[in-house]
């Protein structure tokens, strides 16, 4: 397969000369790409703390807010953040699970050797950058929480392969690449807003009913922006790779590691180390596959059933979670060694499960207060049919800024597009898919979840976020279109 055939990033295409490129469309030099890029980074690093202080700082504008714009007293509003607190467990424990479920399929056997297959492929550094940028993307429209383990796991495998080769790559670039998925995923499989409002009791059921996904997912405006950026991203991607003398080379100690290689992560040892004889009953249990093909056949029954019985209604955030968690027992093949990829995955999920009760108090503080309806009636004044997605699109971009979190921004924002897009009678579907793009798009430029991306490579969110924003900048303008101009 001929990557720069896909992604035109042959070695003749493009020349470069010093800092610049000789030639790229619109005569946009690659100097002045890298200094927006640059800027951005700098404006991160020093003004975006940690995703849980601006949880905290929401909380505190939010209950501003609702001493300003509406009747109720400090006292009041105290009681309504604690009366909302816990209101969104389960919800949240969804939300965990799909990230987990992701996390462990992507540390299985299987996947990481076709990872390692992969990463012979490129021939030059900017199909090294495409390619990791282009199968992260696809992997983000299956699952994000697959996409941000498998992309830093080829991140490093491309890179590692390269400094085999003697193919110079610049190392930042190529992890940016590896994070380009959490810009698509919303609008994939995985999509919180998308697969909750289709999920039977999900909590605004009683003001919209459920959205079945082919007003939300399977719409053309979503599945032509997905492609666009699926194939767009890798190619800018691609053409922000440094001259060979600019070059941030992979560090050492992660380009000399096998890392868990294809041997090992093949056949992982038995729990106690020892031969299957010494085993004790307990962890004979522990490494019994006929456990764990008892419960994938019981998993694909119910998978079956339920897409027999109701089509591609069935694809719930439920089901979603199900099918990964059936898919994850069957590649490790063991129940402990899947226990110890969850184990693993947990911790990549920290920031959900500390900070979803905090949206929860968010939420209760804007529902209870009435503020929810204040500020749905300002989207409203200053909408009209036509920019009505566009609006909330922004402000969605916005607000993931604060609730990096894509249930979490759906659990706080959700409530008020709704009823604002009800006053105005408009199209449901695209208010949700509007949350969902401006809440995938400042991905890029919030650190939150390149944290298991960053801790795997070593890198800090500076020296990748100054990539990633530029490629922002082109898909704020393909979602724009998407959402205004396509049905």
């Amino acid at each position: 397969m001929g990557l720069h055939r896909i992604f035109g990033t042959s070695d003749n295409e493009i020349r470069v000369v010093g800092c610049r490129w000789a030639y790229f469309p619109s005569q946009l030099g690659v100097g002045y790409v890298q200094r927006i890029g640059e800027a951005l980074s700098r404006f991160t690093h020093r003004y975006v703390p940690d995703s849980f202080i601006f949880a905290i700082l929401l909380t505190l504008v939010v209950y501003a807010m609702g001493l300003v714009f509406t009747d109720r007293g400090p006292y009041q509003l105290v009681l309504d953040w604690y009366g909302g607190f816990w209101n969104l467990l389960a919800f949240g424990m969804q939300m965990t699970l799909i990230l987990v479920t992701g996390y462990a399929l992507a540390n299985t056997a299987v996947v990481r050797r076709g990872l390692q297959r992969l990463a012979d492929w490129p021939r030059s550094p900017r199909q090294a950058v495409a390619l990791v940028a282009f199968v992260t993307g696809a992997l983000g429209l299956i699952n994000y929480g697959l996409s941000l383990v498998a992309g830093a796991l080829l991140a490093l495998e491309v890179g590692r392969s390269c400094a085999r080769r003697g193919i110079k790559v610049h190392f930042p670039l190529l992890v940016a690449a590896g994070y380009i998925g959490l810009m698509i995923w919303h609008g994939g499989l995985s999509g919180s807003a998308p697969l909750t409002v289709n999920t039977p009791g999900h909590f605004l059921e009683q003001q919209m009913g459920l959205l079945p996904l082919t007003e939300t997912l399977f719409r053309p405006f979503n599945i032509i922006v997905a492609l666009v950026l699926l194939f767009l991203s890798p190619w800018i991607m691609a053409r922000m790779h440094p001259a060979d003398g600019e070059v941030v080379a992979m560090p050492p100690a992660l380009a000399g590691s096998s890392g868990n290689g294809a041997a090992a992560a093949a056949e992982p040892p038995l729990a106690s180390g020892g031969p299957a004889e010494q085993l004790t009953l307990a962890e004979r249990l522990e490494n019994s596959r006929v456990l764990v093909g008892l419960v994938v056949v019981a998993g694909v029954v119910s998978i079956v059933s339920a897409f027999a019985q109701k089509g591609i209604a069935a694809l719930d955030i439920n089901m979603v979670i199900f099918i990964f968690l059936v898919l994850g027992l069957l590649l490790h093949g063991t129940p402990i060694r899947y226990a110890q990829a969850v184990a693993d995955g947990v911790r990549s999920a920290s920031g959900v499960i500390l900070q979803f009760p905090f949206y929860a108090g968010i939420m209760g503080i804007m529902t209870s207060s009435g503020l929810v309806a204040v500020i749905a009636n300002w989207f409203v004044a200053i909408s009209t049919p036509l920019t009505f997605p566009f609006w909330i699109f922004v402000s969605a971009a916005l607000v993931n800024l604060a609730v990096p979190s894509g249930g979490g921004q759906w659990a706080v924002q959700g409530p008020i597009v709704i009823q604002a897009a009800q006053a105005l009678n408009l199209d449901l579907g695209k208010a949700v898919m509007a949350v969902a793009f401006g809440d995938e798009l400042t991905n890029m430029i919030q650190p939150f979840w390149a944290l298991p991306l960053l801790g795997m490579t070593g890198l800090r969110a500076g020296q990748i976020l100054g990539y990633t924003a530029v490629v922002m900048l082109a898909a704020f303008v393909v979602m724009s279109v998407g959402l205004v101009l396509l049905p």
